[in-house]
């Protein structure tokens, strides 16, 4: 008699799921994929996972693969946070104590073929217990719930992603004893442009060799990838990818960003999703959260229709829309730390530099925190929210997104008029370091309820033992600025 696994006991599949895992496992058995690489996504937006050889990875599908508690309780340093082998550690989570074992459950639907990895698969993974029980600090399921309650009245969001980053070569990755630590030595590396060369012709055609590369496999990997610009700093880009719905974009920005990072190590370069790296002239990097939301027919709800004019006669974005966008704004400063979730985030925040530094909206206005695109009768319709640092979690940050909005549509909350000169508003601004955004998300009962009391406390603990590391380092800017003078 067979035993059921983990999955069929616990109804953990929906048919689809149960489809796409048979056609992994035909692949398995064909000898086409001959390793699946499982991952979850930690509490920083890390994948992390094991890799299963052959049959060993078709039986781990249903029945999961062990992975140690420890790596939902670690800071940006590896350094884990919770103790675990104290009566009251692990947040007091019995079955976390002594470092035990959750399980990663895959999501089938999400196996990817590598076009870089030979015979190689990846699939994104839920995190449980043993005994089926949902990992409360899983953050795929975080924004599971969260998009569910949305869908709950009735819509599902849209969102697209808009992604700056850094790119440069990195000509010797040798690995010494010298470069180990908590965290590790950074790689050395050197420019691909100078900056200031925004959107040149010439300048992208200096890079087009590796831009190809990285097309051909994030394509490949099935990623919606729409569009590959030079952008103003020194090694800076960005890529935009078509809008999809729900999960998907989350899982899409996983992917993208980790492709990124294993094709260009592969290639000598060194990719980074940091938001401020330490260069001569830098610019900062930015996620763009292009988001709409649509109805069971796929219409999309924030779109007026042309001739359709709205109190007050602002015709351009609808009624839900304008709750939405009261929702986003009314928790801008509690939902920020989900967007902007590392201390160098904070370093964007600047007046005049194209990055938001206040809660306000504005038409087509690239200084305010969200951007309202499109208007009556255009499909395309959405808000865009300007906040986030490409270094976010993408999964805590959609669900910011969806809890902020839905209180939005909830209180049927107004935006208020919007801002044609967003730096020179009076209006709450956002928070200006990640301390200041912690105490924020505390004061935010809204967006604590969204995400639980339990998680919060939890993703708190970890970034406040970050800021603690911080404040205790020793920086070149106050070594300069005191070594001689006192």
């Amino acid at each position: 008699m067979t035993m059921k696994t983990l999955v069929e006991n616990h109804g953990l599949w929906s048919t689809e799921q149960e489809e796409a895992a048979r056609r992994l496992e035909a692949e398995i058995g064909a000898g086409t994929i001959e390793v699946v690489r499982f991952l979850f996504v930690d509490q920083h937006g890390l994948p992390r996972g094991k890799a299963l050889v052959g049959q060993a990875a078709a039986k781990a599908l249903r029945r999961g693969v062990t992975m140690a508690t420890t790596m939902v309780l670690k800071d940006t340093s590896h350094r884990t946070v919770f103790p675990v082998f104290t009566s009251s550690g692990a947040l007091e989570l019995p079955r976390m104590r002594g470092a035990a074992d959750m399980l990663m459950v895959a999501d089938p639907s999400t196996w990817r073929v590598l076009p870089w990895a030979r015979k190689t698969a990846w699939v994104l993974c839920d995190l449980h217990f043993a005994d089926g029980t949902a990992l409360p600090y899983c953050t795929r399921g975080v924004a599971r719930k969260a998009l569910g309650d949305l869908k709950a009245m009735g819509y599902d969001m849209v969102a697209g992603l808009e992604v700056e980053f850094h790119l440069f070569r990195a000509p010797d990755r040798a690995i010494t004893p010298a470069h180990t630590g908590q965290p590790g030595t950074p790689p050395d590396v050197t420019l691909l442009s100078t900056g200031a060369q925004y959107l040149t012709e010439v300048t992208y055609d200096a890079v087009d060799p590796i831009m190809d590369k990285l097309r051909a496999n994030l394509e490949a990997l099935g990623l919606p990838l729409v569009s590959m610009e030079v952008e103003f700093g020194p090694s800076q880009f960005e890529f935009t990818f078509a809008p999809t719905v729900g999960l998907d974009t989350c899982d899409n920005m996983v992917m993208f960003r980790t492709a990124m990072k294993e094709v260009c190590r592969r290639e000598g370069l060194h990719v980074t999703f940091m938001c401020r790296p330490k260069l001569e002239n830098v610019a900062s990097s930015g996620w763009h959260l292009h988001q709409s939301l649509i109805d069971a027919n796929g219409r999309n709800m924030f779109m007026t229709e042309a001739g359709e004019t709205r109190t007050g006669g602002e015709d351009d974005l609808s009624e839900i829309g304008r709750h939405y966008l009261g929702g986003l704004l009314a928790h801008g400063r509690g939902a920020a730390i989900m967007g902007a979730p590392t201390i160098n985030a904070y370093k964007r925040y600047r007046p005049y530099s194209l990055a938001p530094d206040r809660v306000v909206w504005g038409r087509d206005n690239r200084g305010a925190m969200i951007r309202l695109i499109g208007g009556p009768g255009d499909p395309a319709t959405r808000l865009e929210n300007r906040v986030g640092e490409p270094a976010a979690n993408p999964y805590l940050y959609l669900a910011s997104q969806a809890i902020s909005g839905r209180d939005g549509l909830r209180r049927k909350l107004e935006p208020g008029p919007g801002a044609d000169v967003p730096y020179e508003t009076d209006c709450p601004t956002l928070p200006h370091s990640l301390p200041e955004a912690v105490a924020a998300l505390r004061a935010d009962p809204v967006i604590v309820d969204g995400f639980g009391e339990g998680f919060i406390e939890y993703y708190t603990r970890i970034k406040e033992a970050e800021i603690r590391r911080f404040e205790l380092d020793v920086t070149e800017w106050e070594h300069r600025e005191y070594f001689d003078l006192f």
